[in-house]
């Protein structure tokens, strides 16, 4: 009788949850390609899954495990967040990709602290910072093993911005399932390997000097959000990623993860932009009803 009941009780709150999913996927079909969705809200049977353990070409999403992975070597003392760190001239990215670093010093040959390099990698996804850092790292296979060390699957990062300028097609060996972004969010929300003075400093980098976009862009004005976000180049009318992964707080405190990715879309920015709003928003409102 016991285990009729569990299962019934299982059931139903699945059946609970269909709304949402069913919710998902009709925004989902606006974005004219493949859309992935997972989130996470701990003590509530929210479910947001769809193609949870897909392989969706990240895009800049990598730069927030790689700025984790560097804090966490900083907290071993292979570095310190005030030293600083040549860009060299063989750092340089051509042709020139989103880099306010290169842009500012367009002939490398300067120093920067860690910090910078940090906070432009995962605040503004500088692309020549990113490769610096992921220099630093030890390369794509140490983020790798770092962040697998965490307990954290479905991450695979094969190759860093320089490649990813020169070949589009290597941007689909750098995935990141839904299911395990959110396994991220919820480790660096949760219980973060770091210690916390260098978990809120990554967090305050994750929070958006121009708030929004993407999944805070239907959220209700004031509402707490960290996040990451990844962009690939439109090609012959196909925009291979377009994605956001974020934390958001909710009027209770609790904190809801949601990633979600949106593959090999034929619409334009501003619906793919708002897919991911309105998947946002409606996870926020299933989150705020749960409990």
């Amino acid at each position: 009788m016991r285990a009729v009941f569990l299962l019934a009780l299982l059931t139903g709150s699945a059946l609970a949850q269909e709304p949402l999913r069913q919710q998902i996927r009709a925004i989902a079909g606006q974005a004219q390609g493949k859309v992935s969705v997972a989130c996470s809200l701990p003590g509530a049977a929210l479910n947001c899954d769809l193609e949870p353990d897909s392989h969706p070409p990240m895009q800049s999403v990598f730069k927030l495990p790689l700025g984790l992975t560097i804090l966490h070597q900083v907290e071993r003392g292979n570095y310190s967040l005030h030293q600083l760190i040549r860009f060299k001239p063989e750092d340089l990215i051509l042709p020139r990709p989103y880099s306010p670093l290169q842009e500012k010093y367009p002939d490398a040959g300067v120093d920067v602290p860690l910090q910078t390099l940090l906070q432009l990698t995962v605040s503004l996804s500088d692309n020549t910072a990113a490769d610096i850092l992921l220099r630093l790292a030890g390369g794509p296979a140490a983020v790798d093993e770092y962040i697998a060390s965490l307990g954290i699957t479905g991450f695979h990062l094969r190759d860093g911005e320089r490649v990813l300028h020169r070949d589009s097609a290597a941007q689909y060996r750098n995935w990141f399932e839904p299911r395990g972004a959110v396994q991220l969010l919820r480790r660096i929300n949760d219980h973060s390997p770091l210690t916390a003075q260098h978990n809120e400093l990554l967090l305050s980098w994750m929070r958006p000097a121009v708030p929004g976009r993407r999944l805070q862009a239907d959220l209700p004005a004031g509402t707490s959000f960290a996040h990451k976000s990844g962009t690939s180049d439109v090609d012959h009318g196909i925009a291979r990623a377009t994605n956001d992964i974020g934390l958001i707080t909710l009027p209770d405190g609790r904190v809801l993860a949601i990633a979600v990715f949106v593959t090999d879309s034929s619409a334009g920015e501003a619906t793919r932009e708002k897919v991911i709003a309105q998947i946002g928003r409606a996870a926020y409102d299933a989150a705020t009803r749960s409990r």
